[in-house]
Formats: C-alpha cells, structure tokens, sequence
C-alpha cells in the first residue's frame, strides 16, 4: 500500500532545454549553454493545463485554482498561480507560460519556444496513470514524436533535428537526447494530505514515506552518474529539492511563510482538485503565508523560491 502511494505522488517533473540565444535570461547561464526553449514532461506539478482536454477526474480547470493567475483565471494548473514549467521558461528569458501540447489553440510559432507534455495523475507505474485516466510516461513520449513531426513540418528537418540533439530530457536518450534532467521527490510525507493520512493525531511529518523517498532519491542519484559514465555524448543532472522543501516546511518563516502543515484551498487537510472547488468557501484569502495551496501541491511562491535557488547550479551541472 506505501508502495502504491509513493508511485502515485512521485513527481515526473523534467524538463528540456534548447542551445539557442536567451538575451533576457534572468538566471546566469554557462557561456556554452545559451538556451531557448523548454519542453517538460511529469505530473500535477509542472501540468500547465493538457489534463483539460481529456475525460479524467484529475482537472484543476475551476476556481480557486488560478486565483493569482493572470487575470484570476483557472487553467488547468494545480496551484493558486505559475507552476515550476512556467518558471523556468520565465527564468531563462524564453517565454512567459509554456503552454500544453494538447491545447487545441496551440500556435506553430509556439513550438518553437516549447511546449508541455506533462499530465497531472501520471507516475512511474503505468498503473498509475491508468487508475486516473492520465497521460501515462509512454504516451507522453508519444506526444513528443507527434512535436518533433509538427516541428520538422514549420522549421525543416535540419533544424528540427538540431534542436531535438541539444535537448535536456528524462530518460530520452534513444529519441535524441543529449542533456537529462530529472526531479527528485520532495517530503512527501510531509505533504498536508499525507500528515492528515498517516501523522497520527499531531499530524506530523510521516517519517516512514519521507525515508522511502530519500531512498529513491539516493538511488535515482546513482542511477544518473552510471548513465553519464555510460553515456559520455550525453549529461544527466539531478534536480535535488528534497532537502530545500523540507526545510521550507520544518522552517516556514525563514522563507517568509506562516502555514506549512495545511495547504490555502479547502481546509486545507485533505482536498485536492475538485475537492478544492466544493469546499471552496473554506479557502484562505491570503496564500502568501502557506507553504502549500492544497493538500497535495506547493504554492506558486514556493515553486519561485525552488527555482530561484537551483536553477543555475542546475545549469552548471548539464553545461560543465
């Protein structure tokens, strides 16, 4: 039964990144590594709105999510504003939202910038995916052929191929790959759902899940470097967040947060998705002081302060 509920919350969240210009980047970028487009595959977290246009309960397309979104719009993001998708691209200077593939009002043009197969609900087990109606690793693999065709159709097949080589991905080495990264888990015991599941009367930090993800991150960590002496025409980074995360949580105020053991929407116990919008009269006016949004995902500023702080060593790490 762990086992089942790590799956199901392991966070997806990767990202590539494409060697062109990025004048108005924000974040100090390696000489050799000038970057233009980032293209994310992974779950609820970095989902900026592809789980819209399929027939699954997992939807965030209602208040209040999105309610410091511009114009206080819900999009399909499971948070109060921007998730970490929509920073990156921000941070590197490419583009402001990367906006999800299967929006029917996708532009050509907007290839080009990058685009977002990630969908909420989806884990490493397939089961997982399955269980939700979530667009399972594979397909959204899939959905990454389907890019690469539409891309060689707008800019030609020469270009598209340049972009595809200098890439970074998850676990994309046969489809081109060249620059890898890959999110750890966060405390996920220590997530409101899971201190209000498995925390006792206190709700405390479920310390068994939180030992269970620091091992897969310690084996995820090695698994990389085997893959990069593997695979010396590649690089694979770990994004680490475990250790940031937790301290936002154990220290709040450090970071300018009041709340970390609750999330804004609902009562913030237990509720996540549609169970937000129900219980929607319970909702904080004022997320800045919470560490989470629901009972599952943290608040945009939280995500701001994560890529603030390891995006360029992050950077360092695929370039030198």
């Amino acid at each position: 039964m762990v086992q089942i509920l790590v799956q199901s919350l392991i966070p997806l969240s990767v990202f590539l990144m494409m060697k062109i210009c990025t004048p108005q980047a924000e974040v100090v970028v390696p000489k050799n590594a000038t970057i233009s487009a980032i293209f994310m595959f992974g779950d609820s977290i970095v989902d900026t709105g592809n789980n819209n246009h399929l027939v699954t309960l997992v939807k965030s397309n209602f208040p209040p999510y999105g309610r410091d979104f511009m114009g206080g719009k819900p999009t399909g993001r499971f948070s109060n504003g921007k998730v970490p998708a929509d920073l990156f691209a921000e941070k590197l200077g490419i583009k402001e939202l990367l906006p999800a593939f299967l929006d029917p009002n996708l532009q050509l043009q907007d290839l080009i910038g990058g685009v977002n197969f990630a969908s909420a609900g989806a884990g490493f087990d397939p089961l997982t995916s399955e269980l939700v109606l979530a667009i399972p690793m594979s397909k959204q693999l899939q959905l990454f052929d389907e890019y690469k065709t539409k891309l060689k159709s707008f800019v030609g097949e020469e270009r598209a191929d340049y972009i595809v080589t200098n890439g970074l991905y998850i676990e994309l080495h046969a489809k081109g790959a060249r620059r890898i990264s890959v999110c750890s888990l966060t405390p996920l015991g220590c997530i409101p759902s899971q201190r209000t599941l498995a925390g006792g009367i206190k709700r405390r930090c479920a310390e068994g899940y939180n030992k269970m993800v620091q091992l897969f991150n310690s084996e995820l960590s090695s698994e990389l470097r085997r893959l990069n002496g593997a695979c010396p025409h590649a690089r694979m980074a770990l994004l680490d967040v475990y250790g940031l995360v937790f301290d936002m949580v154990k220290n709040p105020r450090k970071y300018g947060f009041e709340i970390s053991d609750r999330g804004c929407c609902g009562s913030g116990l237990i509720e996540t998705g549609f169970l937000c919008n129900r219980w929607n009269f319970l909702t904080c006016l004022n997320v800045s002081g919470y560490v989470f949004w629901d009972s599952y995902h943290p608040a945009e500023n939280v995500y701001k302060i994560m890529v603030q702080k390891k995006l360029g060593k992050l950077l360092i790490d695929l370039y030198s």
